[in-house]
């Protein structure tokens, strides 16, 4: 089954230009489009995509709050991914914080929003570690993130702490797996307990968290 993608943009261009570079890949499908994130919840549980293609700056309804709305109220929501123009907007950040799995920059080169897409359908995080590092500092303000971070801190295990902090890095499981000798399934379950524990949707929301309280320290 291909990977269905929902391109929400208030550029035609834009919006073109996805769908001409994702639609030429025979694992991907558009399968539908938006101008305003204010058409984002009608068009999702219609065309039920694996990933919404999202532009944070909009004129009704931005991709912040659209993004909040769709986990919000659409069942096994799609997987968010914040196309952006500039990586050090406090609207990705915000984003980010609001439960978007990643963010695509538009100058990105095609294979780099095919990747991408990829990869967040697969249910990884789509993050550049020092631009998060670099929007934590700038626009964190630690409500109430910090202190979760902080108490889980001293419940992860010792290989959970060494696991949360290759996610930081923008390590894959696969990757970790490969840095830590270990299973695929290993890796697995130690992110999953990294997430209950400090209350995480997902690998993204661990990330934001472990930079803003500052469990995660920049190399």
């Amino acid at each position: 089954m291909p990977v269905t993608v929902l391109l929400v943009d208030d550029e035609p261009l834009v919006r073109a230009g996805l769908r001409a570079v994702l639609g030429a890949q025979p694992d991907i499908e558009v399968v539908g489009e938006a101008a305003d994130g204010a058409a984002v919840i009608p068009l999702v549980r219609r065309l039920r995509p694996d990933v919404v293609a999202m532009d944070v700056r909009m004129p009704l309804l931005d991709g912040i709050e659209a993004t909040r709305a769709v986990l919000r109220t659409v069942a096994d929501p799609p997987k968010i991914l914040v196309v952006t123009t500039f990586e050090d907007d406090e609207y990705v950040y915000e984003a980010l914080r609001a439960g978007a799995d990643g963010f695509l920059l538009k100058r990105a080169r095609p294979a780099e929003i095919v990747h991408a897409v990829r990869l967040i359908a697969e249910g990884e995080s789509l993050l550049f570690p020092a631009s998060v590092r670099r929007l934590a500092e700038r626009y964190g303000d630690g409500a109430g993130r910090p202190a979760r971070a902080g108490t889980a801190r001293t419940r992860l295990t010792g290989r959970e702490a060494e696991v949360l902090r290759l996610m930081a890095r923008g390590l894959s499981n696969a990757e970790i797996a490969a840095r830590l000798v270990v299973g695929a399934e290993t890796v697995k379950s130690h992110v999953s307990a990294v997430l209950a524990k400090l209350g995480a949707r997902d690998r993204t929301q661990a990330v934001i968290a472990a930079y803003e309280s500052g469990f995660v320290e920049p190399r």
